[in-house]
């Protein structure tokens, strides 16, 4: 009896299973989840001091210059604010926004180069690679930049291979937007990327030609310069210290805030960050020459391969870096994707990642007695309350639905891939995301509640949690207790309080947040 071939997916329904992956992975329970800190809060919060100052120019936080990032990201969330308020869903709606853009982008650059089927899988892979789907749903400038890069990186290939001025000054275009979103990443990757390419090409002069076109340059100019002279003339030298030396050239000489690893840092974070399609890109980098001999898949290759080594010698390491260059993955796996052999191994990477999230509550509860930090401890304690029987049906049912793709023979093994790519997020969306936030940041929005409520002034104490302010609506300051203060700290520094001082009420305690009212100590009489 001869065996049918599995008959792929038609293009009419990878254009429904993309929209459906673009939902779960970037909207789906957009506005359920607490923001979380430091980053979603302090870009928040410094986004709605601009309102309170009057100020969008420059970035304040609780009071403070904040330098960290430029000014495009906040602008996109100011305009969100001013639609639909302040709350979660108008702070990642950007993000959101922009991680769709990335998504779309992909899909026309290799329809163009390529032909739809190879965009349709590609771009369902971007919308549901594990590190894209968090990043696109968070209050941050990431998705953002992505977006930009992708763009620049895309429009570059475009004009090596149509020589068509219109894709160079879209370039220098999305460059100078890039630079106004996150700073000189934004110009590092495309610049490095297309010179190494341009001279794999044997095409240097091209490259410098294109470099230095006087159009470009001043395009590049037009739209990223004026803010940074505003900035300038506003700040003065601390913008420049704070924000070219501090957090770009700092930041790659030194660890910043602990943030450190070694040079093999990227390599797992590249692993977890494609899931559920980790063992295509295994596959794929196995046939390395092939990926070279192709002029698309040798830029792609190219452009993760410079990101990767890049960051590993940068002495902050953050996970989402890796970002900067994962789209090349994503163009080398799709155009490899049809030709992926039915091998089992294939889906043990999210068979894996299914099971530990199945059995995550029985690993906090297991890991709890051992963890030494108070704080982290205080954190996991509520866990119960996160981890119910909706979790352990949803993994189960992925996890079974994993077993039956890989004894499955009616439908092709990229198909079922991407399928589970959408059952990924799913989870990510409706479960992971919303038990993690309850536990970290869910006692902060609650206490910000009461506060609110009881009309309440406060201060903060060895506890760094901007979105307080959010939910508040009011800065927070933050210093040292004095006798009548209300203080929001962590339960562990209770028994540390300044000598003369006590706490008096107890107005809230939950997982890692105290909010006590403080007072001066009792004296004891002399006998």
């Amino acid at each position: 009896m001869n065996s049918v071939s599995p008959q792929p997916l038609s293009l009419h329904a990878l254009r429904w299973l993309l929209f459906i992956a673009v939902a779960s992975s970037f909207y789906l329970n957009l506005w359920a989840v607490p923001l979380f800190d430091l980053d979603e809060g302090a870009f928040s919060e410094a986004t709605r001091e601009m309102f309170e100052r009057g100020d969008f120019i420059s970035t304040w936080l609780d009071g403070q210059p904040r330098y960290d990032k430029p000014i495009l990201i906040y602008w996109f969330q100011a305009l969100s604010v001013a639609l639909f308020g302040v709350n979660e869903f108008a702070f990642r709606l950007p993000s959101a926004l922009a991680g769709t853009g990335w998504v779309l982008a992909v899909l026309f650059f290799l329809r163009r180069v390529r032909d739809e089927r190879t965009g349709l899988i590609a771009a369902i892979i971007t919308a549901t690679a594990l590190e894209v789907s968090i990043m696109s749903r968070a209050a941050t400038a990431d998705a953002l930049l992505n977006f930009f890069i992708a763009g620049a990186m895309f429009s570059l290939f475009l004009y090596w291979r149509e020589r068509e001025r219109r894709w160079l000054l879209l370039t220098f275009g999305l460059i100078g937007l890039g630079f106004l979103t996150k700073g000189p990443v934004a110009v590092l990757v495309p610049l490095a990327v297309s010179f190494i390419f341009f001279a794999v090409q044997r095409e240097l002069k091209v490259w410098l030609r294109m470099v230095f076109d006087p159009a470009g340059i001043a395009l590049f100019l037009a739209v990223a310069l004026p803010w940074y002279v505003v900035q300038y003339l506003k700040e003065g030298d601390a913008f420049i210290q704070g924000f070219f030396f501090k957090h770009n050239i700092d930041r790659f000489s030194d660890p910043m805030e602990s943030h450190g690893g070694g040079l093999l840092y990227y390599l797992p974070v590249v692993l977890v960050a494609v899931l559920p399609f980790t063992g295509v890109l295994i596959a794929a980098l196995w046939r390395v020459k092939v990926l070279w001999r192709d002029e698309l898949t040798r830029f792609a290759l190219i452009w993760f391969l410079f990101v990767l080594a890049f960051f590993s010698f940068s002495g902050t390491k953050l996970p989402h870096y890796v970002l900067y260059g994962l789209t090349g993955t994503f163009i080398f796996m799709a155009v490899q994707f049809d030709g992926l052999r039915a091998r089992l191994w294939l889906f043990l990477p999210q068979l894996i990642f299914f099971s530990v999230l199945l059995l995550l509550p029985d690993i906090i509860a297991g890991a709890l007695p051992a963890i030494d930090d108070d704080y982290a401890r205080a954190v996991l304690a509520d866990y119960p309350a996160y981890f119910g029987l909706p979790w352990r049906l949803f993994f189960v049912a992925a996890i079974m639905f994993t077993i039956f793709c890989m004894g499955e023979r009616r439908f092709t093994l990229g198909d079922k891939l991407l399928a589970s790519g959408v059952v990924s997020v799913l989870g990510i969306s409706l479960l992971l995301l919303p038990a993690i936030g309850g536990m970290q940041q869910g006692p902060v929005k609650a206490a910000a509640q009461i506060v609110n409520a009881q009309g309440l002034t406060v201060i903060r104490w060895h506890l760094n949690t901007p979105s307080f302010s959010v939910y508040t609506q009011r800065v927070t300051e933050t210093r040292t207790p004095r006798a009548g203060d209300v203080v929001l700290t962590k339960p562990n520094y209770l028994g540390k309080l300044p000598e003369g001082l006590r706490v008096s009420e107890i107005i809230y305690r939950r997982g890692g947040v105290a909010l006590v009212r403080v007072a001066a100590a009792q004296r004891t009489k002399k006998q």
